[in-house]
């Protein structure tokens, strides 16, 4: 019996000895955490969060080590942060030290990477204590909870943002110069044979011909003659000389007009003096003193007495009159015509029967705008993607009607192989970030994004990027204009609810998610109005985004409300 008492007093004295070492160290409570922000956000695929640590006076022993482990854990797993240590004022390491009589701070940031199931979780503080030799015992305590999922919606709003066309540079007038020069001798205006013969005047007549044989295709509209005489010798003679130069050189286009029974007007004007042609000329000539030619030009305003000071530099002037002043001496004659394409009609029509017989810029115009369904389109430039297999367009405006028709993998395939015809081509980077962005790759996306600079729909583009990386504000002035679910996405995260609601109601095609993001918007405004009819309206479109809305904490005051609508 007195053994046994013994023994009960044994175990008494250590368990007393035992819970004097816990009770030593004081009790861990949500109370020392402050969680910010709670509950928990995603931000462009993560979840952050800050916590500091507050302890009291007389809770840290001086011999004692703890190690905090905020921990992210919901239904099915469990993620562990950064942790911090503390330690006494005995203890001999480096850890933040926490004073027995005044307590002590600490913050504590760490993110966790998100995975489906971390919409609902708790945030828990897990400890790992040690008094000397002694293990604590220290229970777990919840800290925070979440996540607000709502950025993590970009991955659908983006499905309806605009994609990039490999556009095509089809115009059905094109307007069209050829030019030819005629010289002259000094102080003379008569047609030399040798000028007449050089091959710019025989291009000259043949485009003329060539006008008159095909009436349907080109049109003339007029021929513009330009006369001028150099500047040297008196400025009276030489105008009157350009006059007549410009009368000769009209006199030949009318008599070939004539010959090629070809109408359209002569537009005739003359310089008399050419010094833009003659400074032109000097600056690219070799001579000499060209830069104190230049100079004097610069220097006088009077045309007399820019000749004087030039002949006056006597080592160079012999170079001019050689190399310089017979090019000025001349009557140009230009040819303005314009290229008139197919038509409409004759272009669906050539694809029907002769589609080799289109260029490629006829081909995109008649799928990016001639084609009436989306059979034709396809067909049209699989077509091009045939004849013209180095052109990346087709293989871009194929991937984007994949797009349009959900088909993402195919889609990819087809921008990539767009890509690899053209390796920065704007349109197939671009397209192809919104397809990453839709499958949460922030990074590749970004990656596609920097290269599609250039694509017309980059703007909106980097609007959905920029709510995936967290950047509201940003996203909201790059979708400014639009009217999407991702332009309602953006506002509502920066919080312009004025702005959000009339990008909703401006939708073009309001879709489940439009509905899902109206009710989200009452949520955040506390209107019960708009819960109750952007719920109702999401039911009826598309029942199982309506349930996320179950668990979704952005609804978390409207618990009932939401039941009622949704009906799990």
């Amino acid at each position: 019996m007195k053994s046994m008492k013994k023994s009960i007093l044994t175990i008494t004295a250590a368990s007393a000895i035992l819970l004097c070492g816990c009770s030593s160290m004081g009790k861990f409570t949500a109370d020392n955490f402050t969680v910010t922000p709670t509950p928990l956000e995603y931000v462009a695929g993560e979840v952050p969060t800050t916590i500091s640590v507050n302890l009291p006076a007389k809770f840290m022993n001086k011999k004692a080590v703890v190690t905090c482990t905020p921990v992210l854990r919901w239904q099915g797993g469990e993620q562990a942060g950064a942790s911090a240590t503390f330690q006494g004022e005995k203890v001999e390491a480096n850890h933040q030290i926490i004073s027995y009589k005044n307590g002590g701070r600490a913050t504590l940031r760490t993110t966790f990477p998100f995975v489906e199931g971390m919409e609902n979780c708790d945030l828990i503080m897990r400890f790992n204590g040690q008094k000397g030799s002694k293990a604590l015992r220290l229970p777990d305590v919840k800290i925070g909870y979440g996540t607000i999922c709502s950025p993590a919606l970009v991955s659908q709003t983006v499905r309806s943002a605009s994609l990039a066309i490999g556009a095509d540079q089809f115009r059905r007038v094109i307007s069209q110069k050829q030019a030819a020069t005629i010289k002259f001798l000094i102080a003379q205006s008569n047609l030399r044979g040798s000028e007449l013969n050089s091959q710019n005047v025989q291009d000259f007549i043949k485009t003329l011909r060539n006008i008159k044989s095909d009436e349907q295709s080109l049109v003339l509209n007029n021929v513009e003659v330009s006369a001028y005489a150099s500047p040297d010798g008196r400025y009276d003679f030489n105008e009157k000389l350009a006059e007549r130069r410009g009368q000769t050189g009209e006199n030949y286009v009318k008599e070939q007009l004539k010959k090629n029974r070809l109408d359209g007007p002569v537009d005739t004007k003359y310089t008399a003096e050419d010094w833009e042609g003659f400074q032109e000329l000097v600056s690219q000539s070799n001579l000499q003193d060209k830069e104190l030619i230049l100079r004097v030009l610069s220097m006088y305003d009077d045309p007399e007495q820019r000749e004087r000071e030039i002949q006056n530099i006597a080592t160079v002037y012999s170079e001019l009159a050689d190399a310089v002043l017979p090019e000025l001496r001349r009557a140009r004659m230009t040819i303005n015509y314009d290229v008139i394409g197919r038509s409409d009609d004759q272009i669906m029509e050539t694809l029907r029967s002769a589609p080799q017989q289109l260029s490629v810029e006829e081909m995109l115009y008649a799928a990016n705008l001639l084609a009436d369904d989306g059979g034709t389109k396809t067909n049209i430039l699989e077509r091009i993607t045939e004849l013209y297999p180095n052109d990346y367009r087709a293989y871009n405006n194929l991937g984007v009607f994949a797009m349009s028709q959900g088909a993402y993998d195919d889609a990819e395939s087809l921008l990539k192989e767009a890509l690899a015809k053209n390796p920065s081509a704007p349109e197939p980077n671009a397209n192809l970030g919104l397809i990453a962005l839709q499958r949460g790759d922030v990074k590749a996306a970004e990656l596609y994004m920097a290269k599609g600079s250039g694509s017309q729909n980059i703007d909106e583009a980097l609007g959905n990027l920029y709510i995936a990386q967290g950047k509201y504000n940003q996203a909201a002035a790059k979708l400014d204009g639009t009217a999407t679910n991702s332009t309602a996405l953006a506002q509502i995260l920066a919080q312009d609810y004025t702005s959000a609601r009339r990008s909703l109601k401006q939708v073009a095609a309001p879709d489940a998610m439009t509905h899902y993001l109206t009710a989200l918007l009452g949520a955040r405004m506390g209107d019960q109005g708009l819960i109750r009819d952007g719920l109702s309206a999401t039911v009826q479109t598309d029942r199982n985004l309506a349930l996320r809305a179950l668990n979704d904490l952005e609804f978390v005051k409207y618990k009932d409300l939401v039941g009622q609508i949704v009906k799990p």
